[in-house]
């Protein structure tokens, strides 16, 4: 998951090792080791269960912690908190909370990461490139996602099982994809309404409209449950996975539902929002159909992991339905 310029501003290069003991933390493996895993940057051998994972993909936490393993160390996504473990993740972690390490995009520290003495170095959500994969790999077995998809576009069902694999644990991975997807399946029957609506996954920043394909996470989210991003957005967008748009084209932004992804960022929030002239016009704003979520909302659905996405489906199905009606919905997905 790639940030903007105006999030990775906010990523700040602070190590927080202090001087917490290396103990190991156990994966108990329930597949058999060696296993190979296949990605962008060719393959990568673990040759037995991982007991010490470093996890630098920006939300690899959720996805070793909802299989059972609790990384020595993780990467924040954006700030300088000391705690990279969100509400929805915090009862999977066992032992000692991971380490955090603040690295922003494009600058890793491998000093810090080598002196975690990691086994396995798991990189699937991180964006690496092929030099930096190179000089992961001459510390631990690093993975990083398949060449299938554009940068930080790796869908999550095949982060979970990647990395599941990685770790001897393919089972309990597929489990868990299943058991989420079918959360998914569920709205969708039980609001039918959503279906073929189309959708503008949007952010706004400095005086700058834009929004995100299905190629991103936060569009793949509404896609899911039955929505549709427009070709002409697609179009706009290229072979990237966001956009952001000229004032003359704001109108692209008027679809059936208008979702705002940066609420938390927008000085002045709804109201400072609404109140632009651009986006007061757009009639989907004028009748009401723009989904505004809270901070931690819009993390769950940027997040985009197994341990994430019902959150995310608990805050966001009711305003959906708010909107567009219940139908034949009789509850929401719960956990």
């Amino acid at each position: 998951m790639k940030y903007r310029a105006t999030t990775l501003l906010m990523l700040v290069v602070i190590l927080l090792l202090g001087s917490a003991p290396l103990k190991p933390v156990a994966a108990q493996g329930s597949d058999a080791f060696p296993v190979t895993i296949e990605h962008q940057f060719g393959s990568t051998t673990i040759n037995e269960a991982p007991k010490r994972v470093v996890a630098i993909g920006y939300t690899e936490q959720d996805f070793l912690l909802a299989v059972g393993v609790t990384p020595v160390a993780v990467r924040y996504w954006y700030g300088d908190e000391n705690n990279a473990i969100f509400p929805w993740a915090e009862d999977k972690v066992e032992g000692a909370a991971p380490i955090v390490l603040n690295m922003p995009y494009g600058n890793l520290n491998y000093e810090a990461i080598l002196a975690l003495q990691p086994d396995l170095i798991s990189a699937v959500t991180s964006g690496i490139t092929e030099d930096e994969y190179k000089l992961l790999s001459a510390i631990a077995p690093t993975i990083t996602q398949t060449s299938d998809y554009i940068n930080f576009g790796m869908p999550w069902q095949e982060v979970m099982k990647m990395i599941g694999a990685a770790v001897g644990k393919s089972d309990e991975a597929e489990t868990i994809v299943t058991d989420v997807e079918k959360l998914f399946a569920d709205a969708r029957a039980e609001n039918p309404a959503f279906a073929g609506k189309t959708v503008a996954v949007s952010y706004y920043y400095a005086d700058t409209y834009g929004f995100y394909t299905s190629q991103d996470s936060r569009g793949r989210f509404f896609t899911d449950l039955g929505f549709v991003i427009p070709q002409e957005l697609i179009d706009v967008a290229g072979e990237s996975f966001y956009a952001d748009l000229s004032a003359e084209r704001v109108d692209l932004l008027d679809q059936d539902l208008i979702a705002i992804m940066n609420l938390q960022f927008i000085e002045g929030g709804r109201e400072a929002l609404e109140a632009q002239p651009l986006f007061s016009k757009l009639q989907a704003v004028q009748a009401g159909r723009v989904v505004y979520l809270d901070e931690q909302a819009e993390n769950a659905v940027g997040f985009s992991s197994p341990l994430s996405l019902p959150y995310a489906l608990n805050a966001v199905l009711p305003q959906l339905q708010a909107i567009f009606g219940t139908e034949t919905a009789t509850a929401t997905p719960t956990q």
